[in-house]
């Protein structure tokens, strides 16, 4: 696609930007052209920055890969452009003679992006400014535009939580019109910062199944330790490899007939998963006596819920090709009415939970929050996992 565009003098604009030499570091403390030229395409619509063109003939030209640092790219972004970008993909295209370097910058959710410089004559004073792409080169935002910009981000932000709270005020009512007992539940909801638009795509029921078979095997992989089955276990494969269709979604639970726990997991055409599992489900002959008025939170449950919640954001993520950082939230709720939850943890690993004389036994538990770049690596889908958890268990004192 870039030697056609090249071959057909594909003009430079707002999304697009040739560049013939690959980037260079600032000299006379001047700014760093690379992060102002990130910046302005984040603060604008995203688009591509291809390194091995030359911007007035479009002559494809190539860059040597040899020269290629992307990790000093990537500093530089840390240190020049603020807020941070997370979502930014810098990689080289080759078709074994010459090799273009290809920087994708999406349209950013957190616009807008500030570029720091020096000035030339006192490197100690910085200065700021907001880049954008007017047509084929880049410009500096106004006054009233900075304004607008920062008025259209909190507006975003604000719906991103109204959406988030209301996939879990509606799993929160659908547990209640199916619950026959008190009862805790945990409840988490992932959502991509840039949500797929309606009719881009939608998952066949087999990629449904393939998603979450995938996500029971990527769960056992982020998992360290030894943990009780999770809510894709829980399903059994009947419920796992039959998801039903839903309003733009694709639905698995086991509400109308449970076996073992209830549990829901919702994979949303946007990119949405939605995962809900009974904490307190425990059969007569394993409860615990004196606790009749508790409602039972197993940390190794939770722990279970949160990895489990996690890989099927993953593969969910992978299968749609999401280039946006997620937004993850988990919560712990009693649907009904609030009731005091007693946290069950082990002392000594894999041994017997009981509930620890210090534990608080709260009421209402505050949803827990972290974000998942894109195509995450095992390291940070468990440190997500692990973050999750901690947050949510805490509340208890333990």
């Amino acid at each position: 696609m870039v030697r056609q565009a090249a071959a057909d003098n594909l003009e430079e604009s707002d999304d697009l930007d040739w560049k013939e030499m690959l980037p260079q570091p600032p000299r006379d403390g001047r700014w760093n052209e690379f992060a102002k030229d990130v910046a302005a395409m984040a603060n604008t619509r995203g688009g591509l920055i291809i390194f091995g063109v030359q911007d007035r003939t479009t002559a494809l030209v190539g860059i040597d890969p040899d020269e290629v640092n992307r990790q000093q790219y990537a500093q530089w972004i840390r240190n020049h452009v603020q807020p941070y970008l997370p979502d930014l993909d810098i990689f080289e295209l080759t078709d074994g003679t010459k090799t273009v370097l290809v920087v994708d910058v999406p349209a950013s959710e957190m616009a807008p992006h500030f570029v720091y410089g020096g000035a030339a004559r006192d490197k100690e004073q910085q200065t700021a400014v907001v880049p954008y792409r007017d047509n084929d080169h880049t410009a500096w935002m106004a006054e009233h535009q900075i304004e607008r910009a920062y008025r259209d981000r909190f507006a975003r932000v604000g719906r991103a939580e109204e959406e988030l709270q209301r996939h879990i005020d509606f799993t929160a009512q659908t547990i209640a019109a199916h619950a026959c007992a008190p009862s805790a539940w945990f409840i988490a909801v992932s959502r991509p910062q840039r949500p797929l638009p309606r009719g881009t795509y939608t998952m066949s029921r087999d990629e449904a199944r393939e998603v979450l078979e995938a996500a029971k095997t990527r769960a056992r992989v982020l998992q360290t330790r030894g943990l009780v089955p999770g809510p894709l276990v829980g399903m059994g494969d009947n419920t796992l490899l039959n998801p039903r269709p839903g309003l733009r979604r694709w639905v698995c639970n086991n509400l109308e007939s449970p076996i073992n726990r209830e549990v829901i997991t919702e994979l949303h055409y946007d990119g949405t998963v939605v995962m809900a599992a009974n904490l307190s489900f425990i059969r007569e002959s394993e409860k615990p006596p004196g606790q009749d008025d508790d409602l039972l939170v197993s940390e190794r449950l939770v722990t279970a819920c949160c990895y489990d919640f996690v890989a099927t954001t993953q593969e969910q993520q992978r299968k749609l090709r999401l280039d946006s950082t997620l937004q993850l939230t988990a919560a712990i709720i009693s649907p009904e009415k609030p009731r005091a939850m007693a946290p069950r943890t082990s002392t000594w690993g894999d041994g017997p939970e009981s509930t620890p004389p210090y534990a608080r036994r709260p009421h209402r538990v505050q949803p827990a929050h972290t974000v998942l770049s894109p195509a995450a690596a095992d390291d940070e889908g468990r440190s997500s996992a692990d973050e999750l958890c901690t947050d949510l268990m805490s509340q208890f004192g333990v």
